[in-house]
């Protein structure tokens, strides 16, 4: 297996600093046809077997953590992905976003084992330094580059970095994103400004590429830890990481913008939230037309939500698209699910979680899945 190292970006206001991140190649190239699909699951703190000193408590030895219980977990996850359906028939994944991986055995454990006839060929892994889980990439297509952002805000630095994966499938490129934004912990508002720092960055590279790559399709997806519909949730108050293509929202932001600007700021360069739409294609009906619109499926076509906290659905993991998944003319939205059947969902129809003392259940966090076709 060959291993090498890629650029870790890290964002401390236009300043950057590089680390490495790690990246394997497994075997020989997959084969694509015309359709392409994508998965991205949380799943739920998945440490190996080897105490590292960086795990949570219930994952070490002596809270009974065992590579018996590490290399059944590999077997039920791998049993999930292999057995999933998008659509009508079971669909391996071709690219699969992993949520809370605690290193790059992990990935190359899942890859090289019970996954290892399905073809995935490539790796890709990070995790900011100190933190006990990181964010990893499966891809049965060769990766043609490979970036690790991490953002620090204020001398504050996000615990969750961001993957950026650039893959050619069917001589078309895409772009991924894959994302794990901070959590609430500590306060909806309290924690706000750096879920809106990474959707900062996500935006910046956004407009960039537009500039680099014309044309070729951007899917964020992930665990981002903010409701779709999160601005109204909270009163229609707060600016919020994403935010809905609206009168209401487009006239807060510009009113946030220029009350930076008596005060002595620069405007931002970018916006610091992304822009959601429910229309195919997502474009810019309240803000101006250089502004990035996304379509998120939670208005039309996913149901309930893909975490369920206190006695209630949130939709915190997404698969966010750009306008070029709509045009026709390369891949486009096929069907779009969140998978909300066994062994997802347990008896109560609510995520099976996973829990390390009995070794029963999967994750707290349900998957989502992207299927694309190749116009004709």
């Amino acid at each position: 297996m060959k291993t090498r190292f890629l650029i870790m970006v890290f964002w401390a206001l236009d300043c950057l600093l590089f680390f490495p991140a790690c990246k394997g190649n497994i075997g020989t190239n997959y084969k694509l046809a015309d359709e392409l699909t994508a998965m991205v699951w949380n799943v739920q703190n998945l440490f190996d077997g080897e105490e590292a000193g960086d795990e949570y408590a219930d994952f070490r030895e002596g809270s009974g953590w065992t590579q018996e219980k590490y290399k059944a977990r590999l077997l039920s996850i791998s049993q999930g992905i292999i057995g999933i359906k998008a659509g009508s028939k079971p669909q391996v994944p071709d690219i699969i976003g992993l949520i809370e991986v605690e290193n790059s055995n992990v990935l190359e454990d899942l890859a090289k084992g019970h996954l290892l006839e399905h073809g995935f060929i490539e790796t890709f892994f990070g995790r900011v330094p100190g933190m006990a889980t990181g964010i990893g990439v499966l891809s049965r297509l060769p990766l043609e580059k490979a970036i690790l952002h991490s953002i620090t805000v204020n001398g504050e630095t996000s615990p969750r970095p961001m993957l950026e994966v650039h893959v050619e499938a069917a001589g078309e490129q895409l772009v991924f994103f894959v994302c794990h934004w901070k959590s609430k912990l500590g306060g909806d508002n309290a924690t706000e400004h750096l879920r809106r720092a990474s959707s900062r960055i996500v935006m910046r590279r956004v407009l960039e590429l537009k500039k680099e790559k014309p044309g070729v399709p951007v899917i964020v997806m992930g665990d981002l830890n903010v409701n779709h519909d999160e601005f109204y949730r909270r009163g229609s108050s707060v600016i919020t990481a994403l935010m809905p293509d609206s009168a209401a929202t487009a006239d807060m932001h510009m009113t946030a913008s220029l009350g930076s600007l008596f005060q002595g700021s620069l405007l931002p360069a970018t916006l610091d939230f992304l822009v959601l739409s429910n229309n195919k294609p997502p474009r810019p009906e309240y803000f101006d037309a250089w502004v990035p619109v996304f379509y998120s499926a939670w208005e039309n076509e996913l149901q309930d939500g893909s975490y369920f906290y206190r006695d209630n659905w949130e939709t915190i993991d997404h698969i966010l698209m750009t306008e070029e998944l709509f045009d026709q003319k390369a891949w486009d939205l096929e069907s779009i699910h969140v998978l909300n059947d066994p062994p997802f969902v347990n008896s109560n129809a609510t995520p099976n979680s996973y829990n390390q003392r009995t070794g029963f259940g999967l994750s707290d966090h349900l998957p989502l899945v992207l299927v694309l076709r190749l116009a004709d």
